[in-house]
């Protein structure tokens, strides 16, 4: 074991434990090359957790060029990849930053803990960027419902982002559960916050300012989260669960709830020059970081930073993920400013160092070297791979077994519409929404079941944003490519349902093992889909993150981009709802319904067929779509608006009238199975009084329509020919099935 710089330069050759830290024997030679000697003890910690695949991004990098080099011009775009979030002009001198993460392994392990700092190192990078914020959403997967292992997991997940958001006073707005058996031991938990600020507050990652001093501020570190970063997310479970069990961190959101009040005062009083939160990597992270971004070094006395355990070593305080901890870089004549709005918010900080002139990170121990590093190495400069993908024939399998459905009388489509509106991931999720606090702060103005959520911004203005998050994973397990660009063009056209306009684009890439070629190969074709299809519609990918490895044994999860998408809207009090509770409204199809069955939740949860080609997708008449909705909702002309999505029209049309509790009367021109439950995109319901402007507005846009029916007062899904069924046996198919399988 080596402890000091300078033992590590005179000491004979010893083997260095780098197997047990997730590093690669070629990675530790590349370290030993870039210091000319064998690293000590703290530097092997340090390089271990930032070369990490969660951290380094070494597997994907490569792929994730693109979006760089597909950027659109002329967008909203602010601040881009490479800070903690991306920031977005949405007007009137305000801007906002949004970023979705995961936390899937920590989530499996303790369910609960797991998904609650998930919540929190989301909204700490939010808050890192200058923002308030505002608002959190979430998307869940889980195995089976009926499995032991979700009802082990999924309670305690929901208790989890319920409870830290909850705690922090931030309204959860929407999001998604579903659920596959794929996910059973690999668990998706991916969150969202969004924070909004005005333009001159943004505030960046970097340690500027020779002389200016290193505060970290917030709870004490602590033992919990050490090595996970390096171990627990960057490596694939065994089919007996992960072969290291790193503690998972521990969340306390009333201190968190202290350290953002804490911040925002410090940023109001314009004390702090750079800041960095402590999420994954702790202290090696925000140290390394820091000092990469500014224009010199840093030199830290670890010895200073206030701890909970007074046994951890060095390595273990650089790796720990203690949670509510953030790093600032604060002039000297602010310390005393900064000193006493900690002690007004009852938050330790502690001057732990400060900005140099060289261009090392340098970190002592009592007054002993142990880290003395070029901190770009660290915290960017880690490896590149370039794995091979290939396509494997199992996938062209899997393309080639198309669904064919059989013909079905009246009864048997009825029954299949019930059967689906009981249908894992289609079911009322109502129980996890519930345990969501949806409209605390009060600027929520939509949130589940709606389409999009929205905020309001500025009360003054009425200026608000809408969030959509978007991850069908069915469709890009057949193709990841169509599949990736299906779930922005939904995210796209929820958010314009909503009677926003979409600016920009964030993203979870959830994949398996990145050392398998098929993997890869899903991995590279999803990444590019999204570059080429944002690039098309001119909307900015503003950051997002990537988690690999997931998947037990030699079972990978669905390849599941989740796609979140923001939008702006000048008005809040003209958002579009899909509540529309009046009789006597026109209904409106539009879109063109082709049929279209492959991958759907007909095939799926109906037949348990998997197979096929998605949907075909024309991202133009997605961005003619949104154009259209902007228009029509200016001129007042939709009451309510759906997006026809996971189930297709029949579904749509059954949970509209649950979600308005309120009867329809539909009349089609084609009543087959293909058409009724196709799951072709670019559609959607209206809902208006004013046909005949609404029509002629469709005319002028070129949206294909048709005008299938009106909202009743009875209390009942009438199909026309085919079938009616009343709201009440709807709402027995449609409520209650988490509660049935997971006896909670």
């Amino acid at each position: 074991m080596i402890d000091s710089v300078s033992e590590a330069r005179n000491s004979p050759e010893i083997e260095q434990p780098f197997a047990e830290l997730g590093l690669k024997l070629d990675e530790y030679e590349s370290i030993k090359n870039i210091l000319s000697r064998r690293p000590t003890n703290s530097e092997l910690a340090m390089y271990s957790v930032m070369w990490s695949e969660h951290c380094s991004y070494k597997s994907s990098k490569i792929h994730l060029k693109q979006f760089g080099d597909k950027t659109p011009t002329n967008t909203a775009l602010m601040v881009g990849i490479g800070e903690n979030a991306g920031v977005v002009d949405i007007g009137q001198g305000w801007a906002a930053t949004f970023k979705v993460e995961s936390h899937n392994h920590p989530s499996y392990i303790e369910p609960y803990q797991g998904a609650a700092t998930g919540v929190g190192g989301i909204v700490r990078d939010i808050l890192s960027m200058g923002a308030r914020p505002i608002a959190v959403m979430d998307s869940l997967r889980f195995g089976p419902l009926n499995e032991p292992d979700t009802k082990r997991v999924l309670p305690q997940v929901v208790a989890g982002v319920g409870g830290y958001g909850n705690c922090l006073g931030l309204p959860n707005i929407g999001g998604e559960t579903k659920f596959d058996p794929t996910y059973l031991g690999n668990p998706l938990v991916n969150a969202l916050c969004v924070g909004v600020m005005k333009h001159e507050d943004i505030h960046l990652a970097k340690a500027d300012g020779v002389g200016n001093k290193v505060v970290l501020y917030g709870a004490k570190t602590g033992g919990d989260g050490i090595g996970g970063v390096s171990v627990l997310a960057s490596e694939t479970f065994s089919d007996a669960g992960p072969t290291k069990r790193p503690s998972v961190q521990v969340g306390d959101p009333f201190m968190e709830k202290l350290l953002i009040e804490a911040t925002l005062e410090m940023f109001k009083e314009n004390i702090v020059q750079g800041i960095q939160d402590l999420g994954g990597a702790g202290i090696s992270c925000a140290t390394s970081e820091l000092a990469s971004n500014g224009t010199g070094g840093m030199s830290v006395e670890l010895d200073k930073v206030p701890l909970r355990d007074s046994s951890l070593s060095p390595e273990e305080i650089l790796m720990s993920e203690s949670q509510e901890r953030m790093c600032a870089i604060v002039k000297p004549e602010n310390i005393e400013k900064f000193m006493q709005i900690c002690e007004k918010w009852e938050i330790t900080a502690t001057v732990i160092g400060e900005v140099t002139d060289s261009d090392r990170l340098i970190i002592t121990w009592h007054g002993e070297v142990i880290v003395d590093v070029p901190p770009r190495t660290v915290a960017h400069d880690g490896p590149v791979y370039k794995r091979p993908y290939k396509k494997s024939q199992k996938q062209s399998n899997l393309e080639n077994n198309h669904f064919s459905p059989q013909p079905a009388s009246s009864e048997e489509i009825k029954n299949n519409l019930l059967k689906l509106l009981s249908s894992e991931g289609i079911c009322d999720p109502s129980w996890v929404t519930n345990q969501y606090d949806r409209y605390v702060r009060g600027n929520t103005v939509s949130a589940t079941p709606s389409n999009a959520g929205v905020l309001r911004v500025d009360e003054k203005s009425n200026l608000g944003i809408s969030l959509s998050l978007v991850g069908n994973g069915r469709f890009c397990q057949l193709d990841p490519y169509l599949g990736t660009q299906l779930n922005l063009a939904e995210s796209y056209r929820k958010v314009a349902l909503s009677g926003a306009k979409p600016i920009a684009v964030t993203n979870c890439l959830n994949f398996g093992s990145p050392e398998d070629e098929a993997v890869m190969w899903q991995f590279e074709r999803s990444v590019t889909a999204l570059a080429d299809a944002t690039l098309e519609m001119k909307i900015p990918v503003t950051g997002g993150n990537v988690s690999f490895y997931n998947q037990t044994g030699e079972v990978a999860i669905l390849p599941t981009p989740v796609i979140g998408v923001l939008g702006t809207i000048e008005d809040v009090t003209k958002r579009i709802t899909n509540n529309f509770q009046k009789p006597n409204l026109a209904i409106y199809l539009i879109g063109e319904t082709k049929p279209e069955l492959d991958g759907s939740a007909f095939a799926w949860f109906i037949h348990q067929h998997l197979g096929g080609t998605p949907p075909e997708i024309n991202l133009a008449k997605e961005i003619k779509l949104a154009n259209f909705l902007l228009e029509a909702n200016e001129n007042n002309l939709l009451t309510a608006s759906q997006n026809i999505g996971e189930g297709g029209l029949l579904t749509t049309l059954a949970k509209s009238a649950l979600i308005s509790n309120i009867g329809l009367n539909i009349n089609l021109a084609n009543n087959s199975i293909q058409y009724l439950f196709s799951e072709s995109p670019t559609r959607a319901l209206l809902f208006t009084n004013q046909s005949s402007e609404l029509e002629t507005l469709l005319e002028k846009h070129q949206i294909p329509f048709d005008n299938i029916g009106s909202t009743t007062s009875q209390e009942s899904l009438i199909i026309e020919n085919l079938f009616e069924v009343s709201i009440n046996e709807l709402k027995s198919s449609f409520e209650n099935q988490y509660l049935n399988h997971l006896n909670v």
